[in-house]
């Protein structure tokens, strides 16, 4: 508790001395001169929280507990499909490896969580053989979707491997070569982020950030998270950023044209509309769940981005989008009067943090983050999320 306190002391400092104006690129270096773990999205105090729910059989945790031990991420049985190279192209075609190597990833994270709260040994060791699977084995990932799937499975083992690496008391002979893997297979394909829409860049800087702190790269760490506070502004809209999105200086969205073409022709920007809310709501749950996840990381690690624009950002996306999600009738400014939802479990971890802890009323959000309890996996990044972070004050 005494940790946790001082802890939670320097977080305040720290956000206090780096909170930067609205849409300003940092002025500090984002890594902490000491990295914390396990701190990759989610902390040791929020593991202990949520095992001494689950054990005293609180609501929603165990619920959410009983979920997950119930899906097939969870089953001891479960044996990995490593491929040397998984190829991912667009709409998953070709698909080779790319499903096995994402719900491998899921499980392994999983079966640490189960490890966590259960104290059963043999989730630990599946976790490890999972992870000790695709490190042995896995060289490349190639096609179109190569970023977006090394983006999306590397978000998930580093979760993993900071709960098994921190908290595991028996052996783990080969994490030196999980983390050879996650050096030279995954944060090359990563960190030089993407001009593709806003959902790839977030999600793969989320990859990036949890492998430099499982890595302790403190170079990468600090490349990774000004990408993302890049992407993010012009990710989520805000009217102060002016009349027009905020842009990614590469993309050279140099016109009015050019950024309402980008923005799925969308013209009338308002406060939480995303780049990519006239897509679908998938999508965007994709990004604003990579949103969070990153600024989770953060405050875990010393530096609270939800006191930046980067929260301000986040409560209105979404707010903004479960608004409509719970059937608010779609006006006709708003991507032609026609929206296609479809938000996903991806509300928790910034609900959480911001409405939980900062006091934001975020009526919308919150009345949808109820009615998806206990929330399940998206099946490609995202998992658990009642359980680690619903309602949980760590």
């Amino acid at each position: 508790m005494r940790r946790t306190a001082l802890f939670a002391a320097a977080a305040a400092l720290v956000a206090g001395v780096l909170a930067w104006p609205a849409g300003a690129a940092p002025s500090a270096p984002a890594a902490p001169a000491a990295f914390v773990h396990p701190g990759v999205t989610v902390s040791k105090g929020q593991l202990d929280f949520a095992r001494s729910q689950v054990n005293a059989g609180a609501q929603p945790w165990k619920g959410a507990f009983d979920r997950m031990m119930a899906s097939k991420y969870a089953d001891l049985n479960r044996t990995p499909k490593p491929r040397a190279v998984v190829e991912c192209g667009s709409y998953s075609n070709p698909n080779y490896g790319c499903t096995d190597e994402r719900e491998d990833a899921i499980a392994a994270y999983t079966q640490a969580l189960a490890w966590y709260i259960t104290r059963d040994e043999r989730h630990a060791r599946k976790a490890i053989e999972l992870m000790d699977a695709w490190s042995a084995v896995i060289r490349d990932h190639t096609n179109s979707n190569a970023p977006l799937q090394t983006g999306w499975a590397g978000s998930s083992w580093p979760r993993a491997a900071e709960i098994i690496k921190y908290t595991y008391t028996g052996s783990w002979t080969n994490s030196g070569r999980f983390a050879t893997m996650l050096r030279t297979v995954y944060l090359p394909e990563i960190i030089n982020g993407s001009n593709s829409n806003g959902n790839w860049e977030l999600s793969m800087m989320e990859a990036a950030v949890g492998i430099s702190v499982f890595l302790e790269d403190k170079a990468s760490y600090d490349k990774a998270m000004a990408k993302f506070r890049t992407r993010t502004a012009a990710y989520v809209y805000l009217e102060s950023d002016g009349a027009l999105p905020k842009t990614v200086p590469s993309q050279n969205l140099d016109t009015r044209d050019k950024i309402v073409k980008y923005w799925q022709g969308q013209s009338t920007f308002v406060n939480g509309l995303s780049q990519e809310t006239c897509r679908d709501f998938t999508h965007t749950g994709y990004g604003l769940s990579a949103i969070s996840h990153v600024a989770e990381t953060s405050r875990i690690q010393g530096q609270d981005l939800y006191g930046t624009d980067v929260g301000e950002r986040l409560r209105h996306g979404l707010g903004f989008h479960a608004k409509y999600e719970l059937g608010t009738a779609v006006p006709s400014w708003l991507c032609g009067g026609s929206l296609k939802p479809g938000l996903g479990p991806v509300t928790e971890v910034g609900h959480n943090a911001l409405a939980n802890r900062l006091g934001h009323a975020m009526t919308n959000t919150e009345t949808l983050t109820l009615r998806g309890r206990p929330a399940g996996s998206n099946n490609l990044f995202v998992a658990w999320e009642t359980l680690t972070h619903g309602d949980n004050p760590a």
